[in-house]
Formats: structure tokens, sequence, C-alpha cells
């Protein structure tokens, strides 16, 4: 089964010897780059010098950013196996010099934020300064809310007893729940993070088991869960205002460099269409011959996906489809498989999950699997794949500054390729399987969509709640869980007065309203795979998309495409396929008699 192939790391950093004159050379390149521009911070409004400055201090991020090669080389061993103690080793060491070397270069990014206002028009408007005027107006724009380097020191040290601390607080607490819960079979003791997987058992009584289970650990943690929102929710309150933003989710806007209107577009668009998970779980209780679904039996699998996909035969489809698609995406897939650069099976040691990975735009991209043969495996491999198309089309023609993707369109090329493959196997699938994996697609969809945008408004009027209120009670944060829940649901699920609680454990909401990309990356490439099927041509304007990077925000890039993001016409048009779909399976299920 294929490996990583890191032996060209392993040939430059096979010894304690090779690995410290590693660390020494990035050192003198960080070194060198500091003295040069430490003390000609004052010359940044001078246009040529400030392009030079922004050129070296690329230069330096492509080498040595993340500790360079060596960092990368570091990290990828620590996934491949963290039993290792030559690996834990390294890679302490190796992410402490990363530090360090970011800490030495960490006055360039404050000098860019400081230039005067008055001079920043002109340095933007500046020729000698064109590549670099994105990612001089995320800098100025960023710099706008920050403190002096005093204040924003205080605001780190006090982030630990604040809000980690309190989050950790009740994470630890809930790690540490067991409970006795009836299971295929028979009654056995599980961790509270286990008693999830339950609640999609085909046995009712099961799936009742976990759901009593849980309710009573929230129930149980509802006081500190109380007590701990409240303070990251005011110390969220404390920072916003010190650094003047005007909505509670401003500063993530901010960060993920999209527009405040772009994300308002794109909620409007879902609740408008709420109506979509309103049928589906309609359509769901229908078939479970329920007049409506308890609340936790939103996810429970829909028929029967039962099918063995080897690597050998998932690799082969996956190439099928992205060769079909575009022949880049099916080279470099290709490439991927003759370079080594997918690490396939799962093994002891080994990172658990699947991802895939970039480091500097110098260094390869690199995927990880643990393909055990499942359906859902062959899906994995194709969704992993679309990020690593995205980031070697980024890296063909972006240099390091604009090596990313927003966070608000991460997700697109991703869920792009996986639809691609998803519909190929519809269409080899006879109509039993067939009807299996649309309704599996469409609870993805959903609740990728409607559940996290119904998340997101909880977590907003959560924090609009506090700044009027000072404080907001378990009981109130309750009801407005509930209410957000059933505006999603509908009235086909079960709202019943013990799922109030269920907001506790959800994680989400204090990481600060980032749930909403996942719906806007999967609402853009639905959109994006409605235009391909239209016409086909049409995909070399995703690959403008996938290879744009940070060059420009999502909503510029949709701009040069002729399409407006703030407009909820936009957002509608990948809901509508949605639509479509849920249409097309209600039908396949009348045609075989399950409704």
């Amino acid at each position: 089964m294929q490996t990583w192939n890191l032996n060209h790391y392993k040939t430059r950093f096979n010894t304690p010897e090779t690995v410290e004159t590693e660390i020494n050379r990035l050192r003198t390149l960080t070194t060198t780059f500091r003295e040069l521009w430490k003390d000609r911070t004052n010359e940044f409004t001078h246009p040529p010098t400030l392009a030079t400055a922004i050129g070296e201090y690329q230069a330096w991020a492509t080498e040595c950013g993340n500790a360079g090669a060596l960092g990368y080389y570091a990290w990828l061993e620590q996934q491949l196996d963290s039993t290792s103690t030559e690996n834990k080793t390294r890679y302490a060491k190796v992410m402490d010099v990363a530090t360090e070397l970011g800490n030495m270069v960490q006055f360039f990014d404050l000098a860019i934020g400081n230039i005067p206002v008055e001079a920043q028009a002109l340095l933007l408007e500046a020729p000698e300064l064109a590549p670099f005027k994105h990612y001089l107006g995320k800098s100025f724009a960023r710099a706008q809310h920050q403190l002096s380097e005093p204040e924003e020191r205080i605001l780190n040290l006090k982030s630990t007893t604040a809000y980690e601390r309190w989050v950790q607080l009740l994470s630890d607490r809930l790690d540490q729940e067991v409970r006795t819960v009836l299971t295929e079979d028979g009654e056995v003791e599980k961790p509270f993070n286990d008693l999830f997987g339950l609640m999609q058992s085909t046995d009712e009584a099961v799936r009742d088991s976990a759901a009593a289970a849980i309710t009573s650990v929230l129930q149980q943690y509802a006081p500190i869960a109380e007590a701990e929102l409240n303070s990251v929710l005011y110390d969220k309150k404390i920072n916003d205002e010190l650094r003047g933003f005007a909505r509670p989710d401003s500063a993530r806007h901010l960060s993920d460099d999209v527009e405040s209107d772009v994300v308002d577009a794109m909620i409007a668009a879902v609740e408008e269409y709420n109506s979509l998970a309103h049928d589906l779980y309609r359509l769901k209780a229908d078939l479970m011959g329920k007049k409506q679904l308890k609340y936790h039996e939103r996810n429970v699998p829909i028929g029967n996906v039962i099918a063995n996909y080897p690597y050998d035969e998932a690799a082969p489809l996956v190439s099928r489809v992205l060769h079909g698609l575009d022949t880049e995406f099916g080279n470099i897939f290709d490439m991927f498989t003759r370079e080594g650069r997918i690490d396939v099976a799962p093994r002891v040691g080994k990172s658990g999950g699947a991802f895939c990975v970039y480091w500097n735009s110098a260094e390869p991209v690199y995927v990880l699997l643990n393909h055990t043969g499942k359906l859902n495996d062959v899906l994995t491999l194709a969704h992993e794949m679309g990020h690593a198309i995205n980031d070697e089309m980024m890296r063909k023609v972006q240099p390091e500054l604009y090596f990313s993707t927003s966070l608000a369109t991460a997700e697109v090329a991703s869920t792009f390729m996986e639809d691609f493959v998803l519909e190929k196997l519809l269409e080899e699938a006879d109509d039993e399987l067939k009807f299996s994996l649309a309704m599996k697609r469409l609870d993805d969809d959903i609740s990728t969509i409607h559940r996290q945008v119904a998340c997101y408004q909880f977590e907003r009027t959560l924090h609009d709640t506090l700044r009027k209120n000072g404080h907001v009670s378990s009981a109130e944060i309750g009801t407005i869980f509930s209410t957000h829940m059933h505006a999603y649901m509908g009235d086909a699920v079960e709202q019943p007065e013990w799922s109030k609680d269920w907001w506790v454990y959800w994680s989400h909401v204090r990481r600060y309203f980032y749930v909403y990309s996942y719906a806007s990356g999967l609402i853009i490439s639905k959109a994006m795979q409605a235009m391909v099927r239209e016409d086909r041509s049409k995909i070399n304007l995703v690959k403008q998309f996938l290879s744009a990077g940070a060059s420009k925000s999502p909503k510029d890039l949709f701009a040069d495409m002729g399409i407006d993001i703030t407009d909820t016409a936009f957002w509608k048009q990948g809901l509508e396929s949605i639509r479509v779909h849920l249409e097309e399976t209600r039908e396949l299920a009348k045609k075989l008699g399950k409704i």
C-alpha cells in the first residue's frame, strides 16, 4: 500500500548533525533579514524600498517560515508515527526553532501595519507595489484594529485565563464522563464522545439510550457551561470593544478576508431555503414510518450503503473522474501517485482521519488517508485530492504571500471533486444503492449548510444578548438554541424540552463564527458544479479560481468571473441544486415503494 516518499528530506536531515546545520542556516538567514530591515522601517513609505523589503520578506518566508523544509519534514514524520521518541524529540526541537524565527521577524508585519494612514493610499497605487497590493490592503485593514505592542502582549497573556482555561475546563470534564448505554451487543460503558455514534444505529432503542445518556451529561454540566460560555462571550466583547469592531463577527470576517456583506447574503439565502431541510426531514420521517423524527434521529442513515472499494479500485475511479473533468486535474492526481505523496493505509502511531497538507510554496503537498475499503473512503480520497489540486494549482502561479485560501472558500475544491466522484458512483449503482447514497448526500448537505448557518445565527444571538444584558442564563441559552434549531429543522423534528441543553457540548460557538465557512464553501462548490454541468468549458473559470489563492478576496475573485457573491441570487443557485437532488431522491423512493 502506498506511503509517503520522504527520501528527499531524509537525505538532507538524516543525522542530528545535519539537522543542527540546517537550524543554524535558518537562524543565519533570519538574522540577516532582521539586521537588514529592523532599523529601516521608517523608509517603508518609499515605494521602491518597501517593494524590495516585501520581496525579501517573501523570500525569507518561503525558505524559513515554519522552519522551512526541516519543519515540514519533522511535522510529516510526526504524523506518520507519533509513538517514535526520535520523531517527538525532533518535532519539539524544530517547532521551538520555528517560534524563535517567527519572533525575530515579527517586527516586519507590525511595521507594515504602522505605516502612517496618509501614506497608505499612495502605496496601494504605486506601480512598484502592484504585486503586493492585496497583501498591503489586508495588512492595513488589520492594523486599524491592532493595539500597541504592550497592549497586544497583555491581551495575549490574559487570553489563557479569560478564554483557554475556561474552554478547556468544560472540555476536560465532558471527556471524563462515562455512561452505561444499550448497544447492539448489550449494555456497555461508553465515554461521552463515543455516545454520538450510537445515535446513527438502526436500532431505535440504542439511539434512545445514547440520547438519554448524552442528555444526562449535558444537564449535569449546564451550570458550569453557563459560567464558561458567559466568560468567553464577555472576553470577546472586551476584545472587540478595545479593537473597535462594530459586530461580534467582524473580527472573523477580517481574518478570513471576506466582507461581512458576503456572509450576510449567504446567511439570508440559506435561511430562505430552510424549507429544503424541512422537506428532507419530512421525507426521512415518512421513510421511517414516523409522524415526527425524534430530535436525535436527524442523521439516522436511510438505506444500506454496503460496498467494498479497496484502494487499488478507488484510486483508478477517482483518477478517471478527475481526468474527465480536466486533464490537469487528472495529471496532478497521477503525479501524487507516482511521487509517493499519498499515504493510504491506517497503521499504529499514524495520525487518524484524513487531510491534505501544504507548508511553504517551495515544498510539495501531501495527502494522508486511513483507507479501509469502505465506500465513504472513495469520497474521502476525492475530497482530499480536491484540496491537493487546489494547493498545487496555487503553488504553480502564486508567490508565498498568496499561497493560501480564505476560510470562506477553503472547502470549495474538495467538495467540488467529491461530488463529481459521488455522481460517478451514483451512475454505476443499482437503484437501492443509488437511493442510499442520495440520502447520505442530502444528510451531509443539509448538515453542512443549514445546520451550520443555524449555529452561526445561534452564536450571533448569544453575543448580542450578552452585550445587551451583561449575562445569559443557561435557560435563556437553551431557548435561543431551540429557536434556531427549530427554524432550520421544521416541524418534522421534535424539539423536546431536554434538547435545550444540547448547546453545552457544541464547541463551534467557542471558536467564534467560523462555522459559516462550511456552508459558504459547499454552496460555492454546488454553484460551480451546476455551471460546469451546463457548460463544460466553464471548467476554465473553476481553474482560474483554484489558482488564485489569496491574491484577492473571494468577493473580488468572483467579480472577475462576472459573479456578485453579495447577491443572494448567487447563493440560491447552489441551493437550488440541492432541491433538485431532493426531488429526484423522493421520486426514487416512490419507485422503490419506500413511501
